[in-house]
């Protein structure tokens, strides 16, 4: 386990921090990282077209499962790796800025030694389990430090709750997001060899830290480990510090010369009671010898502390992915409904045109520069009679919405039965 500070790089807990072991899907970390220098160099944008091969489509789940031919954007491609952890998409993406997975690969290993993770070596973009494929927690630690600090305006992308496509809503395997406050970032991991990965980011008041947590039995466990770790960060700082001997810097961690572990049995092994998953969202199957054997001792344990993660408190609604080419955001210009009906004699009989489809601003991905993208705007009737827009053009008449037939007032009617 790995606690590191994002601005200054200080490591504020490591246990275990370079002890080599399988990344499984934090190499999808990587994949973005590469994705997004070639964005930056002007290699591709994030509107670029990538195309699904056979190779992709031949990808093991977790995955989008798009037939072959299939093609979409890099900013939907992103969304979809990072949320669903999709491992066709990886190779899409792979295939799509270098021409292969192994050009990729290079890729991903040069800007691994440019970067200082000097235990690390990537053969695939996604994480498929390979004996080859290494890192450690002090490595993925100075990824996601760099993700941060070298792309700040991509950050949606390590904080997306769910996506929707069609009516499919899937959501993000990072049980933090939206559940544990502060959180924003970043990946999970799993396969039977590595167990239950996950880096983790959350900011409060201005700071940002990094939890790395490598090998846990589930889902749950990996996520909890991970919020401890950044409530100690976050509570501790200041206190005593004068009395904690310091560890360092993240790049300092001196690498430990071994073997990674192989933790197949443990996680997957016939002594457990189902398959583990990346999408375990229970802990019932965790490794606890006593209720593997039925041995009900509850009275005689000490009680589990309060967990960290407390109940979903939704961000956004799911950011809609799409195939294809993108798609433009016209100017949205909606007519709100008329406000409730109040007494005779107080209402404004008026529909209003100011109000533009809500559009979260989190969930709009970044707009490359030189877009022609035009952006969903709030306009006042003055605004629209003085400066219109570029494009804009009133309805046509049969298109207008009508407004109400004016209701008599109470009086009128009284004095019309009169008569």
């Amino acid at each position: 386990m790995l606690l590191v500070e994002v601005d200054s790089g200080k490591v504020l807990h490591a246990e275990n921090a370079t002890y080599p072991w399988y990344p499984a899907s934090l190499s999808k970390l990587m994949t973005a990282y590469v994705t997004l220098r070639a964005v930056k160099e002007n290699r591709i944008s994030l509107n670029s077209l990538m195309t699904m091969s056979e190779l992709a489509h031949a990808q093991q789940p977790s995955k989008m499962g798009f037939k072959p031919g299939t093609q979409l954007t890099v900013d939907n491609g992103l969304k979809m790796l990072m949320v669903k952890s999709a491992n066709d998409i990886a190779v899409a993406l792979a295939e799509g800025i270098s021409g292969s997975v192994e050009n990729f690969a290079a890729e991903m290993n040069a800007a691994a030694q440019r970067l200082g993770m000097t235990q690390s070596n990537f053969v695939n973009p996604n994480g498929w389990p390979d004996a080859r494929q290494v890192s450690s927690a002090r490595d993925m630690a100075i990824l996601a430090r760099a993700l941060l600090r070298e792309f700040p305006e991509h950050n949606l992308y390590w904080h997306i709750p769910a996506i929707k496509f069609g009516r499919r809503v899937l959501r993000n395997y990072n049980k933090l997001i939206d559940r544990y406050p502060g959180a924003d970032g970043m990946k999970t991991g799993f396969i039977c060899a590595s167990g239950f990965n996950l880096v983790a980011t959350a900011t409060r008041h201005g700071r940002r830290l990094i939890a790395v947590v490598l090998g846990a039995p589930s889902s749950p466990v990996r996520a909890e480990k991970a919020a401890r770790l950044l409530e100690s960060g976050f509570n501790n700082r200041g206190t005593l510090s004068w009395l904690t001997p310091s560890l360092g810097y993240v790049n300092a961690l001196a690498p430990i010369a071994a073997a990674p572990p192989d933790l197949y049995d443990e996680t997957c092994g016939k002594n457990r009671r189902r398959p583990a998953a990346e999408s375990d969202d229970d802990d019932a199957h965790s490794n606890d010898p006593e209720a593997a054997n039925g041995i009900h001792i509850s009275s005689l344990q000490t009680p589990k502390p309060a967990s960290l993660i407390g109940p979903l408190i939704r961000s956004m609604p799911p950011i809609v992915v799409t195939v294809g080419p993108p798609r433009t955001p016209a100017q949205a210009l909606v007519v709100s409904p008329l406000p409730p009906a109040r007494p005779a004699g107080k209402r404004t009989g008026t529909a209003r045109l100011n109000q533009a489809a809500p559009t979260p601003v989190a969930s709009v991905a970044p707009t490359p520069a030189g877009s022609a993208a035009i952006q969903s705007a709030t306009f006042s009737h003055a605004t629209l009679a003085l400066n219109p827009p570029a494009g804009f053009a009133p309805s046509k008449r049969n298109d207008a919405v009508p407004l109400p037939r004016p209701r008599p007032r109470a009086l009128a009617r009284a004095k019309k039965r009169r008569q």
